[in-house]
């Protein structure tokens, strides 16, 4: 994964932010859209892409397309910083691949251990029984 050529990949639109703010949020436009079209994408491998499809696909339009807002700030220029870290937070988190549990064999030493413990327990119940006088 080339984060340089990803981010040059990137397509931002400046849209007014809804919400309080006064004059200011009518005519300034601050809130930042950002579009990323994962099928079209070079930087990425076919195998990387699939993943994505996978991992993010609750996060993916129809098309394949990954639409994230940010309106968090009053500067257009840190809003776009928002969330081009956080798009590359997403696809760090969506190339993830956890690692296969192996399954550990059970020592013979311990098997040997609890076999010698359940005579010992089976051999002190034995002793407390009445002795048979027939």
């Amino acid at each position: 994964m080339d984060v340089e050529k990803i981010i040059s990949e990137l397509s931002f639109k400046a849209v007014r932010s809804s919400g309080a703010g006064g004059q200011n949020v009518n005519k300034v436009s601050s809130k930042v859209v950002l579009t990323f079209d994962l099928n079209s994408s070079q930087a990425l491998s076919e195998d990387e892409k699939l993943l994505l499809q996978k991992n993010i696909a609750a996060r993916l339009t129809t098309e394949n397309i990954l639409i994230l807002n940010c309106d968090e700030d009053r500067s257009q220029l840190k809003n776009k910083d928002i969330v081009v870290k956080r798009f590359l937070e997403l696809i760090k988190k969506g190339l993830y691949v956890p690692k296969v549990r192996k399954a550990t064999k059970i020592p013979k030493s311990v098997i040997k251990k609890r076999i010698k413990d359940k005579k010992n327990v089976s051999e002190i119940k034995q002793s407390r029984k009445k002795p048979n006088l027939d």
